[in-house]
């Protein structure tokens, strides 16, 4: 008789750290983390990292503005006129969803005007984005864009291995293989499935991790 997978919780609630401790760096991302180290290299003081969800942007941004004294300002806030910071640098996360364009364009020419330099961040380059601003559009093909490749087997063994140490989970280096070869290959993948491996409680074990992935494929194709 087949035993029926067991009932998985939701995802238990986990603040990740931006610690530069934290930041695992791969030949996939050296050059976007080279990139912001270089200030005075970007046209116009403007940068703009690009990549799937969960390649280490967001983590890139806080480690940029920490180091420089700056502001972080979430893309879907952005709404008005946005306050240019009085010192520092300006981060912008996930600036293709600014809630208003007017408010992205704003942001920039102000930033500009005070010669602050803006590191922004987005899923995929400037030039894929729907922008009804021609000022704003102008401005954003100006931007140098700098792609974060996808991870390579190295980072996301040693990611998986993070996600599970940051949770206190104990799990055999031969299972976080076997969830390797079985999830799909991205960061958010893996950061979803160790939030499932947490959520259910008790032994990690090769059912439970089972569960996991069939449960992640079905939400996938739901």
């Amino acid at each position: 008789m087949t035993e029926a997978p067991r009932q998985l919780m939701l995802p238990f609630p986990h603040v990740p750290g931006f610690a530069a401790a934290d930041f695992l760096i791969a030949p996939s991302n050296e050059a976007a983390m080279a990139w912001i180290g270089r200030v005075q290299d970007w046209p116009e003081h403007r940068l703009l990292l690009w990549g799937q969800t969960g390649c280490g942007k967001t983590h890139m941004l806080h480690l940029w503005a920490d180091r420089i004294g700056g502001t972080l300002l979430p893309g879907p806030t952005l709404r008005g006129i946005p306050t240019v910071p009085a010192g520092g640098g300006i981060a912008v996360d996930d600036a293709d969803l600014a809630a208003e364009e007017e408010a992205l364009l704003h942001l920039l020419n102000a930033a500009r005007e005070a010669g602050r330099p803006v590191l922004m961040a987005a899923r995929t380059p400037p030039a894929r984005w729907t922008i009804q601003l021609p000022d704003l559009a102008s401005r954003l093909r100006a931007v140098t864009a700098i792609e974060i490749m996808p991870p390579e087997d190295s980072l996301l063994r040693a990611l998986l291995a993070r996600l599970l140490a940051d949770r206190q989970l104990a799990v055999p280096a031969a299972l976080q293989e076997w969830l390797l070869l079985r999830l799909p290959r991205t960061p958010a993948a893996l950061r979803e499935a160790v939030a499932r491996l947490d959520g259910a409680g008790g032994r990690i074990d090769r059912t439970l991790a089972a569960d996991v992935v069939t449960a992640l494929a079905q939400a996938d194709d739901a």
